[in-house]
Parts: structure tokens; C-alpha cells; sequence
């Protein structure tokens, strides 16, 4: 088994604890569906967020799908003028079979727009 690296992002309507927890277990479940992955594949996970988002850390969302066990941190994306708002980006190691060209990186809603390369 390999050590891989997978990519994604959502984007927030606004800053809202309930709706901050939603969007980032609807991503981390699509990582986790798209790459045929359980929480006993992951190794950690890195989550940051645009600057204007401070309701909560996502990193609790992912608590609450049974990432307990697994290491996560949170940390804030530069203040770039003119960057997309309110975006939860992630970046998830996990054990898997998968060759690095058959990962599934997965972004949503209007962060598809980040990277239209990698987005489904």
C-alpha cells in the first residue's frame, strides 16, 4: 500500500457553524466515496480556510464523522486580493492501492472554479 496525497475544496454560502460543518463533511464524505476510502485509510488531514471564515474549525466537522483517532489540523489560507471567498480547502493523506493518476480529488460548489483540472 501507498501513501497518498488527495486535494479538495468547498465554498461556504456565509460563515455559519451548522452550515460550515455541513459543506465540510459533504466534502470529506465525497473524498472519502471517490477514493473507495475509510476513516482506517487516512493517515491526517489538513484543513484551511479563507480568512473570512472564524465560526468554527473544520477539523470538529470531521471529528463528528468518527475522525477522532485521525490527526487534524487547521490553519488559514494568505489573504490574497481578489481570492475566492469563504473556501475550506483539504488536504488528506491516506493508505490506499489507487496509482496517483486514479486519485479523486473533489471540489465543490463554486471551488470548482479553483482547479477545473481536478474538479468532477
Amino acid at each position: 500500500m501507498a501513501m497518498r496525497a488527495i486535494r479538495g475544496a468547498t465554498t461556504l454560502d456565509s460563515d455559519e457553524r451548522e452550515h460550515l460543518h455541513s459543506r465540510t463533511q459533504e466534502l470529506v464524505r465525497d473524498i472519502l466515496e471517490a477514493n473507495s476510502l475509510s476513516t482506517d485509510d487516512i493517515i491526517s488531514v489538513i484543513f484551511t480556510c479563507t480568512p473570512d471564515i472564524v465560526s468554527d474549525f473544520p477539523a470538529a466537522a470531521a471529528r463528528e464523522l468518527g475522525f477522532g483517532a485521525v490527526p487534524l489540523m487547521c490553519a488559514q489560507e494568505m489573504a490574497v486580493p481578489g481570492a475566492l471567498p469563504l473556501v475550506v480547502r483539504v488536504l488528506m493523506h491516506a493508505e490506499t492501492d489507487l496509482v496517483r493518476d486514479d486519485i479523486q480529488h473533489v471540489y465543490l460548489h463554486r471551488a470548482v472554479s479553483l482547479r477545473r483540472d481536478l474538479a468532477q
